[in-house]
């Protein structure tokens, strides 16, 4: 449901000096709605990580796989995830120096899953206004079409809320998508190594396809803003559990680095911010 004062327009980025991304970069997320590969960790720094994600999706055992929602302000790890100056430089490229990290999701697809993300808009689930979250995908695996790589139609985040529909197949990891989507374009296979990102904009079109294949296809999804983006619904706004990251947070309620980072030592948040 939209409210009537949420504004899901697309603002593109002007930035005639960029510091990790380049204008070519910034073209394509201007035009297309996101940009891809940017190299941000390691080999070394991607397999400590993994193991970090694998710990987390055992500890939850059926829920692992898409159940580890918004945790970024209660577990340190996921949190250090966040705030770490390489993936910082780059959302800084695109939403300025002020920047929160209101989201977060550990999104795995177990060989031969055979669920579907249907071609979905995040920022028509949120209830934010103006729609400026640049949404981080750090690719835990290797991703690639065989896997199930997220897909995006690119240019989509220029064209408003479009019309959705009811998936009730079964088959879908959420029951709304949007509607006649092939209709808007051919999809683009984000294709990443393990320790590469994406960038994309909140109003793009994207998804998935089943993962039928041998190999496991894992992802961090990372949900970033500027300060001047407001929660526009207060029951919403009790399900956000925002961190600072960099520079000014304006009025946002923001949590400290926490403490803990054990997942089964915490209660799950509200979700309320992932899709």
């Amino acid at each position: 449901m939209l409210f009537m004062n949420q504004d899901l327009s697309f603002k593109p980025v002007l930035n005639e000096r960029p510091h990790v991304l380049n204008a070519a970069d910034i073209s394509r997320y201007n035009l297309e709605g996101f940009c891809q590969p940017i190299n941000v960790f390691s080999p070394a720094e991607i397999s400590e990580i993994r193991a970090y994600v694998n710990n987390l999706i055992a500890a939850m055992g059926e829920k692992g796989g898409y159940g580890i929602n918004c945790y970024q302000a209660r577990l340190s790890g996921l949190y250090d995830i966040a705030t770490n100056p390489r993936i910082l430089d780059c959302v800084e490229d695109l939403i300025g120096p002020n920047i929160l990290c209101w989201a977060s999701a550990i999104l795995s697809k177990k060989p031969h899953d055979p669920k579907r993300v249907p071609w979905h808009q995040d920022a028509s689930f949120w209830m934010l206004s103006p729609a400026r979250t640049v949404t981080v995908w750090l690719a835990i695996d290797d991703a690639d079409e065989a896997n199930s790589a997220m897909r995006f139609i690119p240019g989509t985040h220029k064209l408003g809320p479009l019309e959705t529909s009811t998936r009730d197949d079964g088959a879908s990891v959420f029951h709304k998508g949007t509607a006649d989507a092939d209709a808007l374009g051919a999809p683009f296979t984000n294709s990443l190594k393990a320790g590469q990102i994406s960038l994309h904009a909140d109003m793009l079109v994207h998804g998935s396809q089943p993962n039928i294949s041998d190999r496991r296809r894992c992802g961090l999804t990372l949900r970033y803003c500027p300060p001047e983006v407001r929660i526009i619904d207060a029951d919403w706004e009790r399900g956000v559990e925002a961190i600072a990251c960099r520079g000014n947070p304006g009025d946002w309620r923001t949590h400290p680095r926490p403490d803990n980072n054990d997942i089964l030592a915490t209660t799950s948040p509200v979700v309320v911010a992932n899709n």
